[in-house]
């Protein structure tokens, strides 16, 4: 998985230790359809997710990410959850723990394929038959899904 520069620096400093990272999960929908990736590191689906740059807004980080790794665009509707995530140790060894921002997002236009080397697939899955994930990530997709909508961006 590419490490963004910013973590790249940090690392430098601080080695292995934990870091406290923002993260945004853009769970994209079409209809009763949701966009996900099967990660290259790991071999298992999730909806995008990724880190916030250095002064970027999470929402532009949720859009800027599907682009990224999938070639869909999206529009953000709404913020669902903020979550903190259990520590991760990632396969290198680096530790972190992050704040997420999870995002309920409408698809705009695209076709959902592996844009870089952080997934080896993209698909569209029905959103009440999601294929075997963390329970973490299948939660994030629930509540997305079944938001109110009642605290919307726009």
């Amino acid at each position: 998985m590419p490490t963004p520069d910013f973590i790249i620096r940090l690392r430098e400093k601080v080695g292995h230790d934990q870091l406290w990272l923002a993260g945004a999960t853009a769970v994209v929908l079409n209809n009763d359809d949701v966009l996900l990736v099967k990660r290259s590191d790991n071999g298992k689906w999730s909806p995008v997710t990724g880190i916030v740059d250095p002064g970027e807004h999470p929402a532009a980080t949720a859009v800027r990410e599907v682009a990224e790794e999938t070639g869909i665009d999206c529009a953000v509707e709404e913020l669902v959850w903020v979550n903190v995530t259990p520590p991760t140790v990632h396969v290198n060894g680096d530790r972190a723990q992050y704040l997420d921002h999870t995002f309920r997002c409408r698809y705009l236009c695209g076709e959902p394929y592996p844009a870089d080397e952080e997934s080896s697939e993209v698909a569209w899955f029905p959103a009440d038959s999601l294929p075997p994930m963390d329970p973490s990530l299948a939660e994030r997709i629930t509540t997305a899904r079944d938001h109110d909508r009642s605290c919307r961006l726009d």
